[in-house]
């Protein structure tokens, strides 16, 4: 099986991941967005991949300048996900210790 195949299969799982974990309403808003962000990087990373391999003859992680553009959104989508789920542990914490002190 090729890479392409295997990447392309690989994204369905991913779908499903994200379509759970939306329909569950557990995830914080700011950690679901970098999950989502996620699919941003690839959804960038693909077409900039194929300009690299067409115009430069060279794979996208050989041309500095469009790897380090596609690599900011993989890099946002990261910030998001750990801002995110900061902030849903800090609404627990805090919950708890309302919890807490109505005890």
């Amino acid at each position: 099986m090729s890479k392409e195949t295997l990447f392309a299969l690989s994204l369905f799982p991913y779908l499903g991941f994200l379509w759970f974990l939306t329909r569950s309403g557990q995830a914080p808003w700011l950690g679901l967005v970098g999950f989502y962000g996620t699919l941003v990087f690839v959804a960038v990373t693909i077409p900039v991949g194929i300009y690299a391999q067409t115009v430069y003859g060279q794979s996208l992680g050989n041309v500095d300048v469009l790897h380090g553009g596609a690599e900011l959104f993989l890099t946002l989508a990261n910030i998001l996900l750990v801002l995110g789920f900061r902030q849903g542990i800090k609404k627990l914490r805090n919950q708890q210790k309302l919890s807490d002190s109505i005890k």
